[in-house]
């Protein structure tokens, strides 16, 4: 079976790229990174991809302005040139519209520092200390039209320590990021998930009840 070849678009320094590329450097791995696009000419993960021999392309959103038509009807064109088959977001500071997250329909995905449906939208650490949470974690979701709302491929959880801060929170959970997501789009590209009744089956079974989740370790 041939690998799909799949586009990351990142706005910043694409730490979730990163662990995506070097998942794909196996060539047993389902999924090839083949194009990295920023919204950002000066976002550092291109330089991360270039490194790596990786195609990427600049669609400055500035260029744009309030147009934002225009920048998706560039954006699409560019995946279209690249024979993309699947889309992961990955830091991509940028709403998509309805409409072109329709064309993308079970194509792409987003990584999230939460374990939605809690926490949608930003600052998520500092709302997850503000509130007392005692676990927090990640989510590899389908995009959907609404944010932060599709349904839900992968998550894993970690532990809220009593000392924590945002930055020492945000670090273990950008660990176990780079864990679920490769994997989310592995099972993905071997056409292993199955959406039913808006929730998404994974070999016909359902995604883990969030008590699976509950990190055993010290972590």
């Amino acid at each position: 079976m041939s690998r799909k070849r799949v586009a990351v678009l990142i706005s910043g320094r694409g730490s979730n790229m990163a662990a995506l590329i070097e998942a794909a450097k196996d060539k047993k791995y389902p999924a090839e990174i083949a194009l990295v696009v920023s919204n950002r000419a000066e976002a550092g993960g291109l330089l991360v991809a270039q490194a790596s021999g990786i195609a990427t392309e600049i669609i400055d959103q500035t260029t744009f302005g309030k147009d934002r038509t225009g920048f998706e009807r560039a954006l699409q064109g560019t995946l279209e040139k690249h024979r993309i088959e699947i889309v992961c977001l990955a830091g991509f500071m940028r709403l998509l519209s309805a409409e072109f997250v329709k064309q993308w329909d079970g194509r792409i995905l987003n990584i999230h520092p939460a374990l939605l449906p809690a926490f949608k939208g930003l600052d998520t650490h500092r709302r997850a200390l503000e509130t007392g949470a005692k676990i927090h974690g990640a989510t590899v979701h389908f995009v959907v039209p609404e944010m932060d709302s599709g349904p839900v491929i992968a998550q894993s959880a970690v532990s809220v320590k009593s000392g924590d801060t945002e930055e020492t929170l945000a670090m273990r959970v950008l660990e176990v990021e780079h864990r679920i997501y490769p994997l989310a789009l592995k099972l993905l590209a071997e056409g292993r998930i199955h959406i039913e009744k808006g929730r998404c089956l994974i070999d016909g079974v359902a995604v883990p009840e969030a008590d699976a989740l509950v990190p055993t370790e010290s972590t």
